[in-house]
């Protein structure tokens, strides 16, 4: 009996079994159609039309010596559910541990090595960055939630910098950074409250760190001081920003050369991790 097919149908077989020397053999005709659900609020564009797209099936209809027509989307395989499941998991784990620290500067000395062990599992479970790849995800507003040089007290971290709690009336606030991709621009913005007597009332400053950026290899970033913008918030913030002159670099101390490099251990869509030149740990979300 001759085989009768459409082109969104399978074809139809006769019933008479294959020759005994028939071997099974690859498809040789795939066709793809679109299948849409039908939407409950009709065809309207905007918002049903966005639901009518989530609702498509790619239908795949086969001609074949085989018995199977129709296909579903092949599942996952289990080595890609055995990957992504820890990695989810490492990253909440790693959260969890540093989240109350206040980005470090409340982290005691266990808590540094429970936050750098956890660390570490999420970079073994990630494997190597390749930043000339995945440069693009580098791009956006990150924001610091731990940093191990803050438990040095100071806000330069492992760097000399002014020290927070009562010697100086300093509270640090949110910490950022800023990189642009395509401009190579990387900037530090650090918000702070600065004290003042009564009956003034506290300062808020947003102090913007501006550098430019280069990969050095794969996952290693070096960064360049350019300069450094003040900049008052709140009550006071219809000043003008007030940029504060660069130290010439026959006065700058040898420790502060004007740029840092760090690498970039682990890095997804919405979660950073960098390691400093000084052993710094550095964990940011995007903010």
């Amino acid at each position: 009996m001759a085989s009768v097919s459409s082109p969104l149908h399978p074809p139809v077989f006769s019933l008479a079994p294959p020759p005994p020397a028939a071997k099974c053999k690859l498809p040789s005709r795939v066709h793809t159609v679109q299948r849409t659900s039908p939407s409950p609020h009709g065809t309207r564009t905007g918002r049903d039309s966005s639901y009518t797209h989530h609702r498509q099936r790619s239908v795949v209809l086969r001609s074949a010596l085989d018995e199977i027509n129709v296909l579903d989307p092949p599942p996952s395989s289990p080595y890609e559910e055995g990957k992504t499941e820890p990695i989810a998991s490492l990253k909440l784990k790693l959260l969890s541990v540093v989240s109350g620290l206040n980005r470090g500067l409340a982290a005691s000395e266990d808590d540094q090595q429970k936050a750098d062990a956890a660390a570490k599992d999420l970079e073994a479970a990630g494997g190597l960055v390749d930043l000339s790849k995945d440069i693009d995800k580098l791009q956006g507003r990150w924001k610091l939630i731990y940093s191990s040089a803050f438990s040095s007290r100071t806000l330069g971290g492992s760097r000399p910098g002014p020290p927070t709690g009562r010697l100086l009336p300093i509270t640090l606030g949110q910490v950022f950074q800023r990189i642009d991709v395509l401009s190579k621009d990387f900037d530090n913005i650090v918000e702070l409250e600065l004290g003042a007597p009564w009956p003034l009332q506290p300062v808020e400053v947003t102090a913007t760190l501006a550098h430019k950026f280069e990969l050095i290899g794969s996952s290693k970033i070096k960064i360049t001081f350019e300069k450094t913008t003040v900049k008052t918030t709140g009550n006071l913030s219809q000043l003008p920003p007030l940029e504060v002159p660069r130290i010439p670099d026959a006065l700058r101390p040898p420790s502060n050369t004007g740029s840092g490099e760090f690498e970039v251990t682990y890095l997804d869509a919405d979660t950073r991790v960098t390691r400093g030149d000084r052993s710094e740990l550095r964990v940011f979300v995007l903010s």
